[in-house]
């Protein structure tokens, strides 16, 4: 059972969820939009900080391949003595605070010994300014050297520890040399500018992204340049994290940056926090600039803006649902006091008092109605008092009619045990509480016995009580006239004087000489009789002839047949060949002929029975309109042993 549920109640539930459901979309999709727009918003920022970054260190580089290659075009143009080009270095360096180290390499020359002369080279050390020859130093061999000789154009090293310097991490530009020998330029030597990667890290460094975002530098080869974890630089590479972690997306997004690739994609750094890394390439030197920021620090504000909004939501909700509640129950308690007092009425307390109506509002006027209506149920439920008392009257006497019916039809078998030689039986079901059908069979001398099957053209009451008159008249007018064509003309011309309600009859009408088998019969509408001879089953052809009743003047034929020993005669009214099922397929007189072949050789009461049974599998519980009637009679013969 449901526990009982007001409609205040209901009425609060249902708008707090509403609001609450409500609520819940807008608040998602705010939430959504926000962070949406936080994300587009912060990408856009990072992409800034990142290229204004990429634009400073590039700008920078690009100032000091142009020192290099200035120094470079001063060489081919006439600076080669030692002083000269001393001269040229130290001014260079003195000009240009962001090169650490600044020196010149030439070809090795076989008329020398040794073959490579001394590489003139300079570096800071704090506010002085060293030079470092390097005799015999096989700078040949150094990248710094090959690349630029063997690309011809401005070249920048992998990031590298100077010993020599201080062993300061630093880089190299390298910048080629040339002179003219015949058509081509041949490479004369290389200008080589150091650069301390300290002011890289510093400005690294210095970009920050919220509370916890860092950034690093990785050169061309994934090479850790920069990063707040000092562990890394110079000893790992992003290929050999993602190795280590066995991360495929951390391969591939190294993969991206050695192409030279920019973009924005979610990270999960060493510390396996969650967040946006934004990455651009150096043009210049080919490396990498990244910034790291955490995901939770992005959406903070997001949250705590979501946080508040929901808080204030279910505050609003909270008292939004009190304010409801209070209202739906003083709009709802005149209706709670009206459903008390129904109760009563329900119980069958008319007299219970409603409550007073103050206010013509809905509840006023349902009010109003339930006094209408209690009012008129008490006059229902007078009248239904009356009408069922006057229906039990009218049901015990459709009972007695019932009985009465039945009392008139013949209804002990066998009805004749003291005459071997023939033996009949009969059975009827009316299709309501009585029929309009009837049967009869009685002798009208010695040896002919008169016997008849007739259906009422109605049913019900009217019916029965014509079908007394009728069955009243057949059997008077039968013991008197003796044959059946008379019979019904006499009683036609008898029912058809008096019958204002055009009632009518059908009534096959048969006497049978007991000694011969002989049976004279007269048709008054009715179906044709079934023959069972020998095991099989047919219709006789017979004539139709008028109904009794509507029409004096109507004349009936005799006909004859006689019946051999163990033939069966039987009769039936439509009310068996039109027996319908729930598709309103009637029965029909092929099942019947198939039904009755199928008990030829049974008793005539086996046969009726089987044939109601019959019926009643094929009709499979379908309200019938008419009744079902059956007379079976068969002739034995003279001298037959009714132990036989």
């Amino acid at each position: 059972m449901f526990a009982a549920r007001t409609i205040a109640s209901t009425f609060t539930l249902v708008v707090s969820v509403c609001t609450i459901l409500i609520f819940s979309v807008a608040i998602s999709y705010f939430y959504h939009r926000s962070r949406v727009a936080l994300e587009r918003e912060v990408e856009n920022n990072a992409e800034k900080l990142v290229l204004a970054s990429v634009n400073r260190m590039e700008a920078t580089l690009r100032a000091i391949g142009k020192v290099a290659e200035g120094v470079g075009r001063s060489v081919e143009t006439g600076v080669t003595s030692d002083q000269s080009l001393s001269l040229l270095l130290r001014r260079t360096l003195i000009e240009n605070r962001e090169i650490h180290g600044l020196g010149v390499a030439f070809e090795p020359d076989p008329a020398f010994n040794p073959p490579c002369p001394v590489v003139p080279y300079f570096y800071r050390q704090g506010d002085q300014l060293l030079f470092a020859p390097e005799e015999n130093f096989q700078y040949l061999q150094q990248d710094w050297y090959q690349i630029a000789k063997e690309l011809r154009e401005q070249a920048w090293s992998e990031p590298y520890d100077d010993e020599t310097s201080g062993e300061i991490l630093m880089t190299s530009c390298s910048v080629p040399i040339f002179m003219d020998q015949g058509k081509e330029k041949a490479v004369r030597g290389v200008v080589v500018a150091d650069v301390s990667l300290e002011w890289l890290t510093r400005l690294v460094a210095s970009i920050r992204v919220l509370d916890t975002g860092y950034s690093f530098l990785l050169s061309r080869n994934g090479t850790f340049l920069t990063h707040p974890d000092r562990n890394l630089i110079m000893n790992e590479t992003i290929f050999s994290l993602a190795e280590s972690r066995n991360s495929p997306e951390l391969r591939e997004i190294g993969r991206k940056m050695a192409r030279g690739e920019s973009g924005l994609v979610a990270y999960t750094n060493l510390r396996n926090v969650d967040t946006w890394m934004y990455y651009a390439p150096i043009p210049s030197t080919g490396w990498t600039l990244a910034v790291v920021f955490p995901k939770a620090e992005m959406y903070a504000d997001v949250h705590r803006l979501t946080f508040t909004v929901t808080g204030i939501a279910l505050g609003g909700i909270g008292l939004l649902t009190i304010m409801v509640f209070f209202i739906a129950r003083t709009v709802t308690a005149p209706l709670g006091a009206l459903a008390k007092a129904t109760e009563g009425i329900a119980a069958g307390h008319f007299d219970t008092n409603l409550p007073p109506v103050r206010v013509r509002d809905e509840v006023g006027k349902l009010t109003l109605a339930f006094a209408a209506m209690t009012t008129a149920l008490k006059e229902y439920i007078r009248n239904l008092t009356e009408t069922t008392a006057a229906k039990e009257r009218i049901q015990s006497e459709l009972k007695m009619a019932t009985d009465i019916q039945a009392s008139l039809l013949p209804r002990l078998f066998p009805a004749f045990p003291d005459r071997p030689e023939f033996d009949v039986f009969a059975a009827m079901d009316p299709a309501k509480e009585v029929g309009g059908d009837f049967y009869d069979f009685f002798f009208v001398d010695q040896d002919n016995l008169c016997f008849l099957i007739a259906d009422v053209a109605d049913k019900g009451v009217p019916a029965a009580l014509y079908m007394m008159v009728v069955k009243t008249l057949l059997k008077a007018e039968g013991q008197m006239l003796g044959e059946p064509d008379r019979i019904l003309s006499r009683v036609n011309t008898i029912l058809a004087a008096d019958n204002d309600s055009c009632m009518f009859t059908t009534v096959f009408c048969a006497i049978l000489d007991t000694t011969s088998g002989e049976v004279r019969f007269a048709n008054a509408g009715h179906n044709p009789p079934v023959l069972i001879s020998g095991g099989a089953a047919r219709l006789l052809s017979v004539r139709a002839g008028f109904v009794l009743g509507p029409m004096e003047e109507a004349v009936y034929a005799s006909e004859r047949i006689t019946l051999l020993p163990g033939e069966v005669l039987f009769l039936y009214t439509d009310g068996v060949t039109e027996a319908k099922n729930g598709q309103e397929e009637p029965y029909g007189e092929s099942r019947l002929l198939a039904a009755l072949q199928e008990r030829a050789d049974r008793e005539l009461a086996e046969i009726i029975h089987g044939i109601r049974a019959d019926v009643a599998r094929h009709a499979g519980g379908a309200p019938q309109s008419d009744d079902v009637t059956m007379l079976a009679i068969t002739y034995r013969g003279i001298g037959t042993n009714t132990t036989q």
